[in-house]
Parts: structure tokens; C-alpha cells; sequence
């Protein structure tokens, strides 16, 4: 199972379900998504218009007030999420499709191709919306906002802000 005290935001009918790959081992250790100092996540909902400031990760929990939530495709911590077995990906994929029914978002925004890809039995993916839904959720595929991630600041924000900009026109 897992190794650190990391939970779900989560609660029904959010806007958009944020779906890291797993926790790294600095984030395990503080307890919080996204804790590591070079991982832009934070910055980067906010520069695309999820949250009016940006948020702290110890903070995560007001996330919820934004009709955003933190999900996690595998609990088990590791330096890198290639460490991840093909195994434990699907296995993380079908827990993530059981959860999205569940609460049933707008959107499920899966960070990172190669984790979906390899979760959800997929060759060929595109950043952005999927021809894929769960129940009533789209899901998207968006940039991992690591610090690992040679994508510039501005290419991630921009990824996310088209993912906010159609939340904004579908909730209009």
C-alpha cells in the first residue's frame, strides 16, 4: 500500500480532478501533493486561471473552494515515476476510472502522456481533451507540471489554461 499520510481532494461534481502520476519522495515526506520545491504545480494553476493566488501546498485543502481537486494514479512513492511498474500503472488506472465514476467531476486531468498511456492501455495520445469519458467526465491530458519536465513554464501554463477556458465556457 502506501507509505506516507497523502489523501485525495477530492468531493462530487468538481470542475476538474487534478490526477499526479504518484508522490515523489519529498512530497511524501511533508504529506502534501506537489510538495517538492522545482515542482510547478501550484504556480501553474494559478497562472492559468484555476486559483485567484497561488497556492502553498500545504494549502491544498482550499483547493476544493476553486472546484478543484488532487488525485493520485499510484500511491507508492519514488524519486521518479518511471520507477512505476506497467503493473502498478493499470492497476492505479482502473482505481482512478472506479473514483472518477464515483464522483464524477467535469473533467479528469491525468499529468503526464506517458503515465496515461501506459495506465490506460494507449498508443498514440495528444496533450489536451481525450475522445475518452468516464461516465460524464472528459478526460485531459496535460503536461506534468515536475520540475523534471523540460517543457517551459509558459508551454504547461498554456496547456492548462485551454483545459479552464473550455471549464469556464461549459459552466457559462
Amino acid at each position: 500500500m502506501s507509505e506516507h499520510t497523502i489523501t485525495d481532494i477530492i468531493a462530487p461534481d468538481l470542475n476538474v480532478l487534478f490526477c499526479g502520476i504518484n508522490p515523489g519522495r519529498s512530497t511524501a515526506h511533508t504529506g502534501f501533493h506537489f510538495a517538492h520545491p522545482g515542482n510547478r504545480f501550484w504556480k501553474v494553476i494559478y497562472l492559468a486561471g484555476f486559483t485567484h493566488l497561488q497556492l502553498k501546498p500545504e494549502e491544498e485543502q482550499r483547493l476544493l473552494e476553486t472546484g478543484c481537486g488532487i488525485t493520485m494514479l499510484v500511491e507508492r512513492p519514488t524519486i521518479q515515476a518511471n520507477e512505476l511498474s506497467l503493473i502498478e500503472l493499470q492497476d492505479g488506472g482502473e482505481r482512478l476510472m472506479a473514483k472518477v465514476l464515483q464522483y464524477q467531476p467535469a473533467a479528469l486531468a491525468i499529468l503526464g502522456k506517458d503515465a496515461f498511456k501506459r495506465a490506460f492501455r494507449k498508443n498514440k495520445v495528444e496533450w489536451g481533451a481525450q475522445p475518452i469519458f468516464m461516465g460524464k467526465t472528459q478526460v485531459w491530458v496535460l503536461p506534468n507540471p515536475s520540475g523534471l519536465n523540460r517543457a517551459s513554464l509558459e508551454e504547461i501554463v498554456e496547456a492548462y489554461r485551454q483545459l479552464h477556458e473550455m471549464l469556464q465556457i461549459k459552466n457559462s
